[in-house]
């Protein structure tokens, strides 16, 4: 019997390896659903990092947005990087660190930065570095929802092409807010390591704040708000 246990032992073993190479090694184009979740294992295909950019649609809105004409879409870009922490096949949080340009345009009669009114064609830029953290749903094999709070801290204001400081001082009758704070939410799909994607962010917080009425002929600017529509592609490595 003894002499037997060897050879029993090694056959047994030479049968058990194509069933563990059926159960760990799923061939052709894997799905999400094949990978385990970042707890259990690290294939995990929610967990990873990339590097994206694309289009912006800058807007503004709030109830001082009546005392603005013609005001229209500000299109400019946004570019950053992200990371992604797989919790499952199907959940994962994303948190990104963007640089976007935002902005709004149109024509009105509002002061310049001297104080002084003009009718004419506006145009203001507003420079962004965003953190949005977002949870990212896998509904479908490779499509996702994201949505999640974002901060944005405001680096840079040109109006009409000159840079000027967001404070107010003798020549601004305003002052910019410099920190921003919201909501995106959006759908991405990806195919192979690409990533598409678009989302809406909606900003909270007053885009001007601290204006001098007696300089703006009793028109109240301050109560607007960003709002920008983001379309994006980037390019994802596993972890």
């Amino acid at each position: 019997m003894k002499n037997l246990t060897s050879p029993l032992l090694l056959a047994a073993t030479l049968l058990s390896v194509p069933a563990l190479a059926q159960t760990t090694g799923p061939t052709g184009v894997r799905s999400s659903t094949d990978y385990p979740s970042a707890s259990g294992g690290t294939d995990s295909r929610n967990t990873g990092f990339g590097i994206k950019g694309g289009f912006t649609a800058s807007n503004f809105r709030g109830d001082d947005k009546k005392n603005y004409s013609d005001e229209g879409i500000y299109n400019t870009f946004h570019a950053g990087i992200y990371t992604q922490y797989g919790f499952s096949d199907k959940f994962s949080v994303q948190p990104e660190l963007l640089y976007s340009r935002q902005g709004f345009a149109g024509n009105n009669g509002l002061p310049n930065s001297q104080g002084q009114l003009v009718n004419g064609a506006y145009n203001t830029r507003l420079d962004y570095i965003q953190v949005p953290v977002l949870l990212v749903y896998n509904f479908l094999d490779n499509v996702s929802v994201h949505v999640g709070p974002q901060v944005s801290l405001l680096t840079k204001v040109r109006e009409n092409g000159v840079e000027r400081k967001l404070a107010k001082d003798a020549n601004n009758n305003y002052a910019y807010n410099s920190l921003d704070y919201g909501l995106a939410a959006g759908l991405e799909a990806r195919i192979g390591p690409a990533r598409v994607g678009g989302r809406y962010v909606a900003g909270f917080n007053e885009i001007i704040k601290d204006q001098d009425l007696a300089k703006t002929g009793n028109r109240a600017i301050s109560d607007i708000k960003n709002g920008a529509f983001q379309v994006y592609v980037g390019i994802g490595f596993n972890r």
